[in-house]
């Protein structure tokens, strides 16, 4: 009976760990910094790349932010340059949000755009809804910039602003997927803990 509770959990577990399949697309046009129109399955979709925010430049309610023109000049020649262009669904996220965009990771060549983004200091990680793919390593990328004041980093007005901003929803969520987090590495830990005993 314990070793059927072990496999149970195992095969729970450790599935989310598995990347999802990527897609490749075509691109289509330019938006802005974490915004990009292509091709999916021969239809034009609005692909909004998922947990990361670039400041603004076409917003029609606010005016273009600083590093925003530097962010969307980026994740251009990027997509407009790309040899191959792919979309892949997070399995933990939807695949469409409240304005019908597309959501995903978009790799560029073979690397991850949004991870080039918050390297290059033009993203925040932002919008976490879910135990996505990649967040813990975007915020390990995102913490080191920070650090080191790059890009929006580096404009403290602009960082204290987007603090207050910070809604108490975000930082609820923000709790909890920590909290999921921890949840998950402890179980495996105590899963690893029982596989020892049973085969030792």
């Amino acid at each position: 009976m314990k070793r059927v509770v072990i496999i149970f959990f195992i095969l729970i577990i450790f599935p989310l760990t598995v990347n999802a399949e990527r897609k490749e697309i075509e691109f289509d046009s330019c938006v802005d910094g974490d915004t990009i129109k292509a091709k999916i399955d021969g239809e034009v979709s609005t692909i909004r790349f998922l947990a990361v925010d670039t400041p603004e430049t076409v917003h029609p309610k606010k005016k273009a932010e600083p590093y925003g023109k530097e962010a969307s000049n980026y994740t251009c020649n990027r997509v407009k340059n790309a040899k191959k262009l792919e979309i892949e669904y997070d399995p933990g996220s939807d695949k469409l949000d409240k304005y019908k965009r597309t959501l995903g990771w978009i790799y560029v060549d073979g690397s991850l755009l949004q991870k080039e983004l918050i390297e290059q200091g033009y993203a925040k990680v932002a919008y976490i809804y879910g135990d996505y793919l990649y967040t813990n390593e975007l915020k390990n990328v995102e913490k080191n910039i920070k650090e080191r004041k790059i890009g929006v980093w580096s404009d403290q007005t602009l960082n204290n602003k987007e603090d207050k901003e910070k809604s108490i929803s975000e930082l609820i969520t923000d709790f909890i997927n920590d909290l999921i987090d921890e949840i998950i590495k402890s179980v495996k830990k105590t899963i690893k803990k029982e596989i020892k005993k049973i085969f030792n």
